[in-house]
């Protein structure tokens, strides 16, 4: 099979990098996985990529584009070169947003001998989380 330069980790780490999510499906909230088949020739080059199954949205045709910019090492068996099929998995996941949440409570009336020009304290909580 052929080889991505630094093995599986690095390309795990390529297309990680150079996946660019589509604005549409960013704003429709897509998620989820596109299903890619292509052909690695005897170069290395990877050619004939079809979506096997598929988001839309704009997801299938950005996971096309990011396999066929990938380059493998040259395919051989025994000596001689060969065509391998490959099957890859584009995974689109949005980043998770951070929630913020705050109640606003009137202060503790204070006695004091400030001119009246005060009128009120507030005190603020705010609570966040990570969905």
């Amino acid at each position: 099979m052929p080889e991505f330069p630094g093995g599986k980790a690095e390309l795990v780490r390529y297309l990680q990098e150079n996946l660019q999510y589509p604005e549409l499906a960013r704003t429709n909230r897509i998620e989820g996985v596109v299903h890619v088949k292509a052909v690695i020739d005897d170069n290395g080059t990877v050619c004939e990529v079809h979506v096997e199954k598929g988001l839309g949205h704009g997801c299938d045709e950005e996971a096309i584009r990011l396999i066929s910019s990938i380059s493998f090492g040259d395919v051989k068996n025994r000596g001689k070169k060969v065509k391998v099929f490959r099957k890859f998995r584009i995974e689109f996941k949005l980043p998770r947003e951070l929630a913020i949440s705050y109640n606003v409570k009137p202060g503790k009336a204070e006695k004091s001998t400030k001119p009246a020009t005060v009128k009120e304290n507030y005190s603020y909580i705010i609570q966040y989380r990570r969905d």
